[in-house]
Order: C-alpha cells, then structure tokens, then sequence
C-alpha cells in the first residue's frame, strides 16, 4: 500500500495523543468535590485518549479499514517509542498492548457498521474499544498480578473507598479505571460532534 502524505496528519494526531494520554495517565486529578476526591477517581489521561478513536474512526471513513489500521500501527510505534522516555516502561508496554487491540477492535466494529445511521458506527466503536483499552491498560499498568512486567505504582496499589464514595475499598487504581472508563465513555459521546462536522470534509475515497 503506497503511503500516501494525507494519511501523515492522521499519523501525527495519533501519536500525540497517545503519547499524552499515557504521560496524563499518571497524574491523578487532584480535586475535591464535597466528599469526593477525584484523585481516587480520575488521571488526566481519560480525557485526552478519546480522541484516539475519533482520529482511527475518520481515517476508516475516509481510507476504508486496511488504512485505519495502518494510521493505528504507525501511530503505535511512535508513541510506544516516545512514552518509554515520557513514562514507565510499564506504563509504555500497558499503554501499547491496550491501544492496539482497542484500535483494531475498533476499525474491525467501525467497518462493520459503516452502512448503518451516521453515529452508530463511531459510537458503538468508541464505546466497546474503550472498555477493552481501559481493562487491558490499567490491569497491565497497575495491578500487582501484572508486577513482572516492572515496578508499579506504590500509590495506585494503596487501599481507598472504591470509587472515593463506597464504603468497600478496593486498590485506588480499580477506581481510577472506572472513573477513566466513565470519562472516556462520555468523550467518547462528545466526540461525535466534530465526528459529524468533519464527515462532509472527510468523505469516502472508497474501501482500502
């Protein structure tokens, strides 16, 4: 498949939120909100990493699926290769195992509802991938069972309310992987404003 210079902004895009999402995804948001504390609840990474299905889900309309998975790879490396200098190797590893299968799933969910009304393709997508992306990542990244793959994160394995309002408890990093998933579920939903807007911008060039 011949490269071609559309398909570097899709590339581009990619790897920069990849690669800021896995550096935000370490910073709790540090907020109160009565008796919640978001810091047992959300990082910073939730908000940012939805864009990553709306860039896979524009280039699937635009390219067809074969290029939608090409943007995904060539946006992988890069920001696998960036994130081992701007976070954890752990982090790095968690973040690309997470990205590719989402991604892939989502091209895979994205073409095969292509024909059906205009929202349902990126939302379903968007939707499923997120919540494979959110398992795999945070259970990679932060539980003790996933310990080989390097040191975790002493303060994300710390005991606190589950979801800073239950009285069980559970390791903060599970309560952050809800919240995240709640997050990016509803960026997720937002994200189909500009995915509506660009769809005259973007349209088919026919299956790739």
């Amino acid at each position: 498949m011949r490269m071609s210079l559309s398909l570097l902004p899709f590339m581009a895009v990619m790897a920069a939120v990849v690669v800021a999402s896995n550096f935000l995804v370490q910073f709790p948001v540090d907020l109160t909100l009565g008796a919640l504390n978001l810091a047992d609840l959300l990082t910073w990474g939730a908000f940012t990493y939805p864009v990553a299905f709306l860039v896979t889900d524009l280039a699937n309309r635009r390219f067809g699926p074969s290029t939608a998975r090409l943007v995904v790879l060539c946006g992988f490396v890069a920001a696998v290769a960036l994130s081992v200098w701007l976070a954890t190797p752990r982090i790095a590893v968690a973040s690309g195992s997470a990205f590719l299968a989402a991604q892939l799933l989502d091209v895979s969910i994205f073409d095969r509802l292509r024909n059906r009304v205009w929202w349902l393709p990126p939302l379903a997508s968007t939707i499923i991938g997120s919540c494979l992306d959110t398992l795999i990542f945070f259970g990679l990244a932060f539980s003790q069972i996933a310990g080989v793959l390097g040191p975790g994160d002493a303060f994300a394995s710390e005991a606190a309310p589950l979801l800073g309002l239950l009285a069980v408890e559970a390791p903060r990093w599970v309560s952050w992987a809800l919240g995240d998933l709640m997050v990016k579920l509803m960026v997720g939903l937002a994200m189909l404003a500009p995915y509506g807007a660009l769809m005259p911008v973007l349209a088919p060039r026919g299956r790739a």
